[in-house]
């Protein structure tokens, strides 16, 4: 069964509002997925499919953006969460600090705007703490790339029923 499909019978005694707004909250589907199962399963117009989803998919950045470095600080009392994170710190302030340093907000932004996997909101949350920014500084790069990716998401939407209507 696929992701789409899985989700669909799991939200379907869901009003479609909410299924759409709680999809794009997780982490494997953000509006990557929810956009189009919001214009061409539930049938909305794209207006309405972007706005419910770039909704969803910026409810967990608050919490996330709030609580990633207390809870990385409580799991490093322990060892083997202590070597984790240390390695993760090291391995993407080796990988990428050059990127981020040039770029900033701006990076970041493109980053969660570009609608591919492993990119997002929720990925962008975590960069962002590993990196360092500021509360505010984040949560504006990461909306504006939420909504860079909410757009594309759904003109490719759009154009893709009008190629194949």
């Amino acid at each position: 069964m696929t992701l789409e499909a899985t989700l669909l019978t799991f939200f379907s005694s869901f009003p479609k509002e909410l299924a759409v707004i709680l999809i794009a909250t997780l982490p494997v589907a953000e509006l990557r997925l929810s956009i189009p199962m919001a214009i061409l399963e539930f049938g909305f117009d794209p207006f309405n499919a972007f706005y419910l989803s770039v909704i969803g998919n910026m409810l967990p950045v608050i919490p996330l953006l709030l609580f990633l470095e207390p809870v990385s600080n409580f799991l490093r009392r322990w060892h083997i969460w202590d070597v984790f994170f240390t390695w993760l710190f090291t391995r993407t302030h080796h990988r990428h600090s050059a990127d981020f340093e040039k770029y900033g907000s701006l990076g970041l932004a493109i980053f969660v705007g570009i609608p591919l996997p492993a990119t997002g909101a929720w990925t962008g949350c975590a960069a962002a703490f590993v990196f360092g920014f500021k509360f505010k500084n984040a949560f504006l790069a990461i909306l504006a790339g939420v909504l860079m990716a909410g757009i594309i998401v759904t003109a490719l939407t759009v154009a893709g029923i009008k190629i194949l209507l």
